[in-house]
């Protein structure tokens, strides 16, 4: 039998084609918020392996899973709005996916749904995040005089550490919407009167924040309203992502998976 010849730059074994894409909103949460996104990463490649889903690869001599990562929370928040686009070489059904990865995947991380890819990328519906962020030691009568400052600027500027050096950003401009959220002192997970004490000089902010270049992160928007109104975080903010979308012409966020929904079900 003839023997094919590899060509330069091919892979001796290359990987069966893209069938189609599946889309994943996962979470992480609890001590998973303090991976990076290169440990997350890791982590799905091996769980992907280990739940039998037949991810395509990339061709060449050091082949990789062909994965998507779109918009990943900065290591130290929590986010119930992560995504990853998934390229595999079978026709799988989407709920037996998620049951199958959620069941394998570690504590702190959960799959949250799982859809076919519909044309069109998914990084086009994606330009804003919501946040919510607590800020222990700095309750809300701290915080409102702050907003007030930040909202009647015209430009908040503080400085991001990039990997290119320091840049400036404005993070005015970046938060389409800032405001606080109602503490609440009666949190069920906070049962101890010591704990329910604590919960009361936590204040709650809800921001919605634009994918800025470089991106505006929930530090950012803390530091901002240090350099507009002084105010200090005496401990470190706790960050929640609690959705992605683009933002309609009211300011709401505009789910990413509607369209691939609706054309499953067409």
């Amino acid at each position: 039998m003839a023997t094919r010849t590899t060509k330069a730059g091919e892979a001796a074994h290359p990987s069966a084609p893209i069938v189609e894409k599946l889309r994943m909103r996962y979470a992480k949460r609890g001590r998973a918020r303090f991976s990076s996104h290169r440990d997350i990463a890791r982590t799905m490649e091996w769980t992907l392996r280990r739940a039998g889903v037949p991810v395509a690869l990339s061709h060449g001599f050091s082949p990789h899973p062909r994965l998507s990562w779109i918009g990943a929370a900065p290591t130290g928040a929590a986010s119930d709005a992560e995504y990853v686009e998934i390229g595999v070489t079978e026709h799988l059904d989407p709920l037996v996916v998620a049951r199958e990865v959620d069941a394998v995947l570690p504590e702190g991380l959960s799959v949250i749904e799982v859809v076919p890819a519909s044309p069109g990328a998914l990084a086009d519906r994606i330009d804003a995040s919501h946040w919510e962020i607590e800020t222990p030691g700095v309750p809300d009568e701290l915080l409102a005089p702050a907003l007030a400052a930040f909202h009647a600027a015209d430009e908040v500027i503080v400085e991001r550490l990039t990997k290119n050096g320091p840049k400036p950003l404005d993070v005015r401009t970046a938060v389409a919407e800032l405001r606080l959220t109602l503490t609440r002192t009666d949190e069920p997970e906070a049962p101890e009167r010591e704990d329910r004490a604590r919960a009361a000089t936590c204040g709650r902010l809800t921001a919605v924040v634009r994918h800025t270049t470089p991106a505006a992160r929930p530090d950012d928007v803390c530091g901002a309203l240090r350099a507009v109104a002084g105010l200090e975080f005496p401990e470190p903010v706790r960050a929640t992502r609690r959705a992605q979308g683009r933002l309609d012409e009211r300011g709401e966020l505009i789910d990413p998976f509607a369209t691939d929904r609706a054309a499953s079900t067409a």
